[in-house]
């Protein structure tokens, strides 16, 4: 339930409707406030108010009606300068970022005010009566109206200065990458119960029980889809309360197809299509990919830009060298960061969950992969990424990340050789290339020892 309610609450965030919706409702109850307030005091009272509205009926009603025809004119234009923005950032960065300019509060700001100003301008308007009725001008209500419609005015310059910098290819990058370093933050599946040095006297982290190989038995989806999130703490409380050990085979990003496997359950007797329906009501499946708990989502969308700008149509290299430096950047965070075992335990130190985990080879090979193949002739953009790679070299750990990255120079290097026709340009790759490679000797494995250490070369 935890995962389906946010969810839900990411769609809310990314919508247009809600936060504009939220603020008419709260026009709404403005206004009635305003109009009670004024049928409540007395003109004495509203006299000491300096800045209150003083004009008869009819001033009011058109003062008021101006307002409010104005503001709905300028809530249409601005919905149509953000589908605008929206569709020159799809062609140019990609489709998958227009979830990026959806969840711009900012935006959702600017429409919500203009459409809860004219809610409540038409509000105080009904209210309004003229001499040859019962007599009554909402002074204080129509005075906060005005006031609503100044703030308007300053709410649109700032929505058109907004507006224009949020669609600059080095802004959209900055904040996907603002993005990408709050999922490395919330690394899955760190989260899933305790960690071995949080669990009292726990199992040996690195065996399943003998049995579990010929016993487990499969849990398949029961829907399509793309799989956004994991509820950890469904999956712990379900496993506690019938002493199951749960092995998960996907996680968050996934792709899965009805009847395929999520997860092995041991001891396999005991599933039955009630506990089925339980595990797949922890799993949280949508049309598309989230970057919630999907940290590979948020490299692929800075990859996608910088592969977008690589093309022939866009020939973009400073906005990919831009992708560049800031997947280095969040590679280098992930080097320090230390990566969540894959066996989780209750608080008794039992074995509960095997999760499905990510390792730093396979999201730099996400995050450089496409880049080096749309870049082999591009010498620019294949000298960042060895540099990239030597600023990584410094914040590795492990003798696999350096060989990882070893690896990737290799690769960046020999297509370098291959596809840049130019020999001075080759000679600079290389260079860059021998400078990464210096960095990454300076990382040593003594015998035994499969952390290794750093020395200066």
């Amino acid at each position: 339930m935890k995962a389906l309610l946010l969810k839900y609450w990411e769609r809310l965030r990314s919508s247009f409707w809600f936060l504009p919706a939220a603020m008419a409702c709260l026009a709404v109850a403005l206004a009635f406030a305003a109009v009670a307030l004024d049928r409540a005091v007395t003109d004495d009272w509203l006299e000491r108010l300096g800045w209150r509205y003083s004009g008869g009926a009819e001033g009011a009603s058109l003062m008021l009606g101006t307002v409010a025809g104005s503001m709905i004119a300028i809530a249409g234009t601005v919905f149509s300068m953000t589908l605008v923005a929206m569709s020159l950032a799809s062609s140019q960065l990609g489709p998958r970022l227009l979830r990026n300019f959806m969840r711009d509060t900012s935006n959702q700001v600017v429409l919500g005010t203009f459409v809860a100003t004219f809610v409540y301008c038409l509000l105080v308007l009904r209210t309004i009566r003229r001499a040859d009725e019962v007599a009554f001008v909402p002074q204080l209500s129509v005075s906060i109206g005005v006031l609503l419609a100044l703030v308007s005015i300053g709410v649109l310059i700032y929505f058109i200065h907004h507006v224009s910098v949020s669609i600059q290819a080095d802004v959209v990058v900055a904040r996907v990458s603002r993005e990408l370093d709050d999922g490395i933050g919330r690394m899955f599946p760190g989260h899933l119960g305790k960690s071995q040095s949080e669990a009292p006297n726990p199992p040996d982290a690195a065996e399943l029980p003998a049995a579990f190989a010929h016993e487990a038995r499969p849990a398949g989806a029961l829907e399509d889809g793309y799989l956004q999130l994991i509820d950890a703490d469904a999956l712990m409380e379900l496993a506690r309360e019938q002493d199951l050990l749960l092995q998960l085979e996907c996680r968050p990003g996934h792709y899965l197809v009805h009847g395929q496997t999520m997860v092995m359950v041991w001891p396999g007797d005991r599933m039955n299509d009630e506990l089925v329906h339980q595990l797949n009501a922890a799993f949280v499946l949508g049309n598309q990919r989230t970057a919630t708990e999907d940290i590979e989502f948020s490299f692929l969308q800075l990859v996608e830009i910088a592969v977008r700008a690589l093309s022939p149509g866009i020939n973009d290299p400073f906005t990919a060298i831009a992708c560049v430096d800031r997947l280095g950047s969040a590679l280098c965070r992930l080097a320090r960061s230390d990566m969540p075992s894959p066996f989780r335990f209750d608080d008794l130190g039992q074995l509960r969950l095997v999760a499905t985990g990510y390792t730093f080879a396979g999201i730099t090979d996400t995050a450089f992969n496409q880049i080096r193949q749309n870049a082999r002739s591009n010498p620019a953009v294949a000298i960042r990424m060895l540099d990239a790679i030597a600023r990584i070299a410094c914040h590795v750990r492990s003798a696999s990340d350096a060989a990882c990255l070893r690896r990737h120079a290799d690769m960046i290097v020999r297509g370098a050789r291959e596809a840049v026709p130019e020999a001075g340009d080759r000679l600079d790759v290389e260079a860059r290339y021998m400078a990464a490679a210096q960095a990454l000797r300076s990382f040593r494995v003594e015998p035994g020892d499969q952390t290794g250490n750093r020395f200066l070369a």
